[in-house]
């Protein structure tokens, strides 16, 4: 019997050669595809899928310059500004430094020896007063409340009236021998003349 012989069949092609192959065998990505056309107005238009290009041949717009003019204006608002700042803010130093001196109502005081019923050791008192922009000055004879004398001054009219301090000092205003009052209203002063008992404004 005739052995059994195992046929040999013909190896079968399992690889190609890669020259044999397509490009798009290794191109992955999908085909994509991109039109070029031209608007009524002439600009240049690429369409690819849901994008679209535009292309304008006018350089782009310049950034807007500011002028001189608007400049300046601002400049001036906030010069206007700071001075009004500045301004008020003198003010209030002004009056703080008053309220400070010589509080609200604005009130000074001192003592002095002018020839009524006073001495050395017993000094007169006076109080130099501004209430509601009129002007007050009270006399304590030799401390004595009990005979006080008020000496009704001057109405003051100006802006803040009320806020002009009003002091006092005493000297021989005539050369008469006595002691007379100088009352002083911001820089303004008003003279009252001793007859020896009391003050009386100078005519």
């Amino acid at each position: 019997m005739e052995p059994l012989r195992q046929r040999a069949s013909a190896p079968s092609k399992l690889t190609t050669d890669l020259e044999e192959m397509p490009d798009s065998y290794y191109n992955t990505r999908l085909p994509t595809s991109a039109r070029r056309y031209a608007t009524t107005t002439g600009q240049q238009v690429i369409q690819q899928g849901n994008r679209r290009f535009i292309i304008h041949d006018e350089p782009p717009p310049r950034k807007r310059e500011i002028h001189w003019m608007l400049i300046l204006g601002m400049g001036m608002i906030v010069a206007l500004l700071l001075w009004a700042g500045l301004s008020a803010l003198s003010t209030w130093w002004t009056n703080h430094q008053l309220d400070a001196t010589y509080g609200y109502p604005r009130t000074y005081q001192t003592d002095a020896v002018v020839g009524h019923n006073d001495s050395p050791d017993h000094m007169s008192h006076f109080i130099f007063l501004n209430l509601d922009g009129h002007v007050m000055i009270v006399e304590l004879p030799g401390g004595d409340a009990t005979h006080a004398k008020i000496y009704s001054g001057p109405t003051l009219f100006s802006d803040n009236a009320d806020q002009v301090p009003v002091t006092g000092e005493f000297k021989d205003v005539n050369g008469d021998g006595k002691i007379d009052m100088v009352v002083h209203i911001g820089d303004k002063r008003i003279i009252y003349l001793n007859d020896g008992t009391e003050f009386k404004p100078q005519q």
